[in-house]
């Protein structure tokens, strides 16, 4: 069979668990045609570029396929008639990554960054904490008479 990735955007108005159930839908119609999804990823709400039918949210979810032509192109239409999908996109691979997406791995990488807080990097170039100034090194403005 042949390896296909594709990504759907689900309008923001819905909810995750009716995006899950569209993605459930879609996956069964895969494997009603003789297709198997091999990895299924929710990246969540996300902005979009430019609005796209008044939506300046969507729902992002990738599908790892590996499936028939002819399930591909029910997979479009059926996407395409469905009012919740507002773009979707499928390309023709030669293999399916194996392990978490790029997205996946750059939500990781923030996570662990955030719970981590200053890194040794970043205390590096934080400036030193300075002693604060004692009288004598402060000048003291006289009174000038004229």
């Amino acid at each position: 069979m042949t390896f296909y990735e594709n990504v759907f955007i689900a309008r923001q108005d819905i909810s995750g668990a009716q995006v899950e159930a569209l993605a459930d839908t879609f996956a069964q119609l895969i494997a009603d045609h003789g297709g198997e999804v091999k990895k299924r990823e929710y990246w969540g709400l996300r902005n979009l570029t430019y609005r796209i039918r008044k939506n300046r949210k969507g729902h992002y979810v990738l599908f790892n396929l590996d499936a028939p032509p002819k399930a591909i192109a029910e997979l479009e239409r059926t996407m395409g008639i469905n009012e919740d999908v507002i773009r979707f996109l499928t390309v023709r691979v030669e293999a399916l990554e194996e392990g978490p997406s790029a997205m996946m791995q750059r939500e990781r990488g923030r996570e662990e960054r955030s719970r981590r807080g200053v890194g040794e990097r970043e205390r590096e170039r934080l400036p030193e904490p300075r002693e604060p100034a004692t009288e004598e090194a402060a000048p003291q403005s006289e009174a000038v008479e004229a």
